[in-house]
């Protein structure tokens, strides 16, 4: 037994030296050969019963102490448990009261899930109630002023009609489309626009749809200058410039005579309304108001930043170029929302199916009439990448062609008419398309067709980012203008510079390339319907329009009108020709503009910028014949 010690006063038991089996088993089982008699039998009895006992006690004193290492243990814990617990007790009331909140908005939302049409419809019945509330409470705020015009411009008029064509808008795409458009589109648009492909198969009806129009307008106009046949001279100006346009095309057999044949008419329409119409003209004019004025908050953000002194005075780089950031920075929200990928593929369509021409080239023609041609292009600024030179070479001439409505009010300063000036710009908007078609035609396959064009979503992760984005891009436009507008206008300057030292040579005073075209455009501006006693005049600013810019032009044209050199005919015949972009300035903030939004495109833009330059004035020459043919004695009077 010399493996067993005292397990009293010894901490450990060598209990492994035993057997487990004879530990558990009894003694007789264990050592049955040693069971002999009474007294050896007891014997071994008592030493098997004191190893058993020793066993029990070693175990109970291991158990023993083993119990007194976890007290200890979990008396040490307990503080530190104790700390923990206080230091958490916050952090779980926390835990708790965001669980339950959890759980409440939880609750909601599967409530919202299984009623949502319920909530939808609750809240668009809210919505008519209040916008009916507040109509009803204008109709009868105006009732009690006492004025029975309605301002269809800027009072309650003008609510009505938003009203109005909101709701048919809504009435349009929620009832109509939705339920009855398919059965529209099988059963009226499909067999009518096979109808009228099997019809323009022939070639001798393809051909009288497009001679049809022309000869309704020369009818309308034989009847309608009986008498007074003078007007009948501008017929010689429209066609002078058609048959130059085709003469100089940059590839004159393979013109499409649809867009310049529609686009003519419609030019021819659109006079009509905006200057024989009384309506029409109330209309047009109406509209541009509310885009200048839109325009016009852009003075808020620069008075801000510059101060009045520079805004007020009207300097170009600070007040004019503004208008960039503000217009960038509500596009590329306008972009974000998808609005205006809307708006661009449903203008572009309609324009795309009526005259032939592509979504970009098509939507940038209205949009032209009261944007600058920098400011028109961001309106399809994901697009210009992947245009042809053809719809470049029309988006600048839609450029060049027009003014953009937040410089008109500088134009009226110095005397000219605005109902003029506006629907000097809408006629020559579809006349741009006509003019860039014949002198420039498409050769190449179109990637921004109203079939198959891509509109992107855009890529900003907010409405907060995409107008800093937008605001940013009007950074580079601004700079990219200032850039080339100080090169073209310094080389003009140097060219002046030059004729006038050639011209001191030989004794001519005061030569310039402005006198130059001056007498160059005398046979132009005859055609167009001036009297032959002003046509120097006119021609000469003309002269001035082309080579410096519109602004200069309209001004020195107030100072003629205020010296007696003009009639009102020649004063109105001269607000068409020059209503436009088309000067060298305009050239470098054109191609320093689309550049800047289409790096990859730099030469097709380059390529086509003098030709477009061209077409634009060639464009506001046009417009400016049609609009003699029109313009009756009443108005003159």
């Amino acid at each position: 037994m010399a493996g067993i010690r005292n397990p009293v006063y010894s901490s450990e038991y060598e209990i492994n030296q035993f057997p487990q089996e004879l530990l558990e088993a009894s003694p007789r089982e264990s050592y049955p050969e040693i069971v002999s008699d009474e007294d050896t039998l007891t014997k071994q009895t008592d030493v098997l019963s004191d190893i058993h006992h020793g066993t029990n006690l070693q175990l109970e004193q291991e158990s023993f102490h083993h119990d007194i290492i976890s007290e200890q243990n979990i008396s040490l814990q307990e503080p530190m448990n104790l700390a923990k617990n206080c230091r958490r007790t916050g952090y779980d009331e926390e835990s708790v009261e965001k669980t339950r909140d959890a759980e409440f908005w939880s609750k909601w939302s599967k409530c919202y899930s299984r009623h949502s049409h319920v909530v939808r419809r609750i809240f668009i019945v809210i919505l008519n109630a209040c916008v009916l509330g507040y109509l009803i409470t204008a109709i009868m705020f105006y009732n009690t002023q006492g004025d029975c015009d309605l301002e269809w411009c800027d009072g309650v008029g003008l609510l009505i009609i938003l009203m109005v064509l909101t709701y048919l808008g809504l009435i349009y795409y929620s009832i109509i489309k939705k339920f009855f458009g398919m059965l529209i589109y099988k059963h009226i648009l499909i067999p009518i626009h096979e109808w009228w492909s099997r019809l323009m198969t022939y070639r001798y009806l393809k051909t009288a749809s497009y001679l049809l129009p022309l000869g309704a307008i020369i009818v309308y106009l034989i009847l309608d200058t009986l008498d007074n046949t003078e007007r009948l001279k501008s017929c010689i100006g429209v066609v002078v410039i058609m048959v130059v346009g085709f003469a100089f095309s940059r590839h004159p057999g393979q013109i499409r005579w649809r867009p310049v044949i529609w686009g003519l008419c419609i030019q021819f329409v659109l006079g009509l309304i905006s200057i024989r119409w009384s309506v029409g003209r109330s209309i047009f004019q109406c509209i541009g108001n509310k885009i200048a004025t839109f325009l016009a908050y852009s003075d808020a953000g620069s008075t801000f930043v510059y101060g009045d002194l520079l805004i007020d005075n009207g300097y170009f780089a600070f007040k004019s170029l503004s208008v960039i950031f503000f217009l960038s920075f509500f596009v590329q929200i306008l972009y974000y929302y998808g609005a205006m990928q809307w708006v661009l593929l449903k203008l572009g369509w309609l324009l795309q199916k009526s005259m032939g021409t592509t979504v970009c080239e098509s939507v940038n023609a209205p949009a032209s009439i009261f944007l600058s041609m920098t400011e028109s292009a961001l309106l399809f600024k994901p697009f210009i990448k992947d245009l042809t030179k053809s719809e470049i070479h029309a988006i600048m001439t839609e450029g060049f062609a027009t003014v953009a409505g937040s410089v008109m009010a500088a134009y009226i300063s110095f005397g000219v008419q605005p109902v003029h000036l506006l629907t000097a710009s809408i006629m020559s908007a579809p006349a741009a398309l006509c003019v860039s078609k014949l002198f420039y035609p498409e050769t190449e396959q179109s990637k921004t067709t109203a079939e198959n064009i891509v509109i992107e979503k855009a890529d900003d992760n907010s409405v907060l980012d995409a107008a800093t984005k937008g605001a940013m891009l009007g950074i580079q436009l601004v700079l990219g203008i200032i850039a080339n507008l100080i090169a073209f206008v310094s080389f003009i300057a140097f060219l002046n510079g030059v004729l006038s030292w050639l011209g001191m040579l030989v004794g001519v005073e005061g030569l310039s390339s402005e006198l130059i075209l001056g007498k160059v455009f005398i046979p132009l501006v005859w055609i167009m319907g001036v009297e032959w006693e002003e046509c120097e005049e006119v021609a000469r600013l003309v002269g001035v329009k082309t080579l410096v810019n519109e602004f200069v032009a309209y001004q020195q044209m107030g100072e003629s009108k205020s010296a007696g050199l003009l009639s009102p005919r020649s004063e109105i015949i001269a607000t068409y020709a020059l209503c436009g972009f088309s000067n060298p300035g305009a050239i470098g903030i054109m191609i320093g503009g689309l550049v800047m939004l289409a790096p990859e495109r730099r030469s097709a833009i380059t390529e086509v910028a003098f030709r477009a330059f061209i077409a634009g004035s060639a464009t506001c020459f046009l417009t400016a014949s049609i609009a003699g043919m029109l313009i009756p004695d009443d108005i003159l009077s």
